[in-house]
């Protein structure tokens, strides 16, 4: 099979854990920038052209799109599906995934648990938003943040409305929500290939620190999910529609609730904590479904 895989980082961890994987099966495999590619949309023949070079003849697209490249990169990913080319994640459902406040209410939706979370545009109804996700301490989140990076855990109720009135008159996009302190700093991801958990870990916050990311200092070990914790996992990244997943998770006293869906999560912390293949096993799920234009968006939204 020929496999692109959409990416601006081909020396990243995951990048080159997924070629690895897909040439030690005989694949052929080319990373492209996808903010160097530029495309011809025709109804006749779309085309995809990569620096002065026409884009075709692949069989399969692995998008690894970064966060801040989003509305690029899916349009890329639209283009070869357009061709025909199989997507592991498909425009759309990336595209829904990386909306935070979408997905948290498509998950609503169909019953998934989350935190209870608060949304609201105007200074004037703070104090009724911190009262409806439980007072404090509370979480606050940019909807565009990743990595931890525009999260606030604000402890006190005059902390609260402080921080939320400063991002509002930024005009920025935010999302409150209960904060879940029996996790004790720690989440959980699990790692889904094809509607099934192929991989978990813990991911434990440093000391003095609520976020549990990798890329703040957290550690991660091999944990053992419960069947609740595995079917709301699986569950979560069918509504989204995604074939591949990040799932993260927090054990609150009433069961787990989801935090985040990732559409591009990162092998590396995962790969090492549990010992899987997990780049192998993504390949695997190509080679078994992998077929020309079979773009399909599952769920709505």
């Amino acid at each position: 099979m020929n496999i692109i895989i959409l990416s601006r980082g081909p020396s990243l961890y995951s990048t080159k854990r997924l070629v690895e994987a897909a040439e030690k099966k005989g694949h052929q495999v080319r990373v492209v920038d996808s903010l160097r590619c530029y495309m011809n949309i025709s109804s006749n023949k779309p085309s995809l052209h990569y620096k002065g070079e026409d884009i075709k003849d692949f069989d399969a697209v692995i998008p690894r799109i970064g966060a801040s490249v989003t509305f690029y990169g899916t349009a890329v990913l639209r283009q070869l599906e357009m061709m025909g080319v199989f997507p592991l994640n498909e425009s759309v459902a990336v595209t829904r995934s990386r909306d935070k406040l979408r997905s948290l209410q498509l998950l609503s939706r169909k019953g998934i648990g989350m935190p209870v979370t608060g949304f609201a545009n105007s200074p004037d109804d703070i104090p009724d938003l911190i009262k409806m996700v439980g007072g404090a301490p509370l979480v606050i989140k940019l909807l565009e943040g990743t990595q931890g990076i525009g999260v606030v855990l604000a402890e006190t109720k005059k902390a609260a409305e402080s921080v939320i009135e400063a991002f509002l008159g930024l005009n920025a996009n935010i999302m409150v929500q209960e904060y879940i302190k029996e996790a004790g700093g720690a989440d959980i991801r699990c790692l889904v290939v094809g509607g099934k958990v192929v991989a978990a870990m813990k991911r434990q916050a440093k000391e003095g620190e609520f976020r549990s990311n990798l890329h703040r200092g957290g550690s991660a070990t091999l944990v053992k999910l419960t069947p609740t914790e595995r079917k709301t996992a699986i569950r979560a990244a069918q509504i989204m529609g995604l074939n591949v997943a990040g799932v993260d998770l927090l054990r609150a006293e009433r069961g787990p609730v989801v935090m985040e869906v990732n559409s591009s999560p990162g092998l590396e912390g995962i790969e090492k904590a549990t010992g899987k293949d997990v780049a192998g096993l993504i390949i695997e799920f190509i080679e078994n479904n992998a077929k020309p234009h079979k773009t399909r968006t599952r769920g709505k939204g």
